[in-house]
């Protein structure tokens, strides 16, 4: 395939038969671009980065050099994950850069949103850009741009692609998944053989849980966030709802209320809880919700997770809300 537009006579993937016939075919391709030269991947342990990781892994091997950023705004355990997927199952060469400083230290006292989106990103692409410098013989970029992105913002996705890296780094692209939706994207990383859950991950923010940690992020909030979301996503997945609610996930809004823990007032936050489903994001509907679970997810939010004491249900559709809070 070649070009920015995905030719009318080109079947969706939907099936492992016609997902392997796209590896096979992208495989080729990637062998013919790339020859015995060296790729670079920013692996965000996203979807679309992960799948383009895998088809690169499967092409030309050890000829790709993966960075991961940790930026301390991922998910409870993702860094782990990417490392153990990506490293030692299959064997790819990794880099993995522990940034969390850096990035926290730079959105200390920031709360407006865009600012702090725009300080994600610049950092992300500096450090990425640091990481390149450091090797020799690189000379493409993969990405994990897909259909959309290409619809909606000229190919570059902010983030977790690096569409802004110097001009001194004048790769050449490498976009093996770039003519395909996210559902094929998702059929093509199963038949790679990667796990459910990275091919199955909800839709994520670039910036990350940076947006969920609303107003100014402190380590403490952020924590608060990732545990809490950890609890709900391993209480959704108990209880048979992981893959039938499209997204959901927690937010620690930048305020505190008055409560009772042990015994003893106290003057902590409040955790909210979204849950949606949505067929395109333009639109989505509240899901709903069994009491009985939310009411175990409340208890085991305000008795694990520290410096909570409150736990609220955001049960506003899209309009008149977002679906994230930033």
């Amino acid at each position: 395939m070649s070009g920015n537009v995905r030719p009318a006579s080109m079947e969706r993937i939907t099936t492992p038969e016609l997902a392997e016939a796209f590896i096979n075919e992208q495989v080729a391709a990637l062998r013919a671009q790339i020859g015995s030269k060296k790729v670079l991947l920013a692996l965000s342990g996203g979807v679309d980065s992960s799948v383009v990781a895998a088809l690169l892994i499967k092409a030309v091997g050890k000829q790709l050099v993966c960075v991961h950023v940790n930026h301390g705004l991922l998910r409870k355990g993702e860094p782990e994950q990417v490392i153990r997927v990506f490293r030692d199952e299959l064997g790819a060469e990794l880099i993995y850069v522990d940034a969390v400083d850096r990035f926290l230290d730079a959105l200390a006292g920031v709360d407006d949103p865009e600012r702090k989106r725009k300080i994600i990103g610049k950092i992300f692409i500096d450090v990425f850009a640091e990481e390149a410098k450091k090797l020799d013989g690189i000379e493409f970029l993969g990405q994990g741009t897909i259909y959309p992105d290409i619809l909606e913002s000229d190919g570059i996705k902010s983030h977790h692609n690096v569409g802004g890296l110097p001009p001194e780094l004048n790769f050449e692209l490498v976009e093996p998944v770039k003519l395909l939706y996210k559902d094929e994207v998702r059929v093509v990383g199963k038949a790679l053989g990667l796990p459910d859950n990275m091919v199955y991950r909800q839709p994520f923010p670039g910036p990350g849980l940076g947006v969920r940690c609303v107003g100014a992020i402190t380590r403490d909030r952020l924590e608060a966030v990732r545990e809490s979301d950890a609890i709900l996503r391993e209480e959704f997945a108990n209880a048979g709802l992981q893959g039938k609610v499209w997204q959901y996930f927690t937010i620690v809004p930048d305020f505190k209320s008055t409560g009772i823990t042990d015994g003893k007032r106290t003057y902590d936050w409040p955790v909210v809880i979204r849950a949606v489903n949505t067929v395109d994001a333009v639109t989505a509907e509240v899901a709903e919700l069994d009491f009985k679970l939310v009411q175990k997810i409340v208890a085991r939010i305000t008795s694990e997770v520290k410096g909570v004491n409150r736990v609220l249900w955001d049960v506003t559709p899209k309009p008149s809300a977002t679906i994230e809070w930033e």
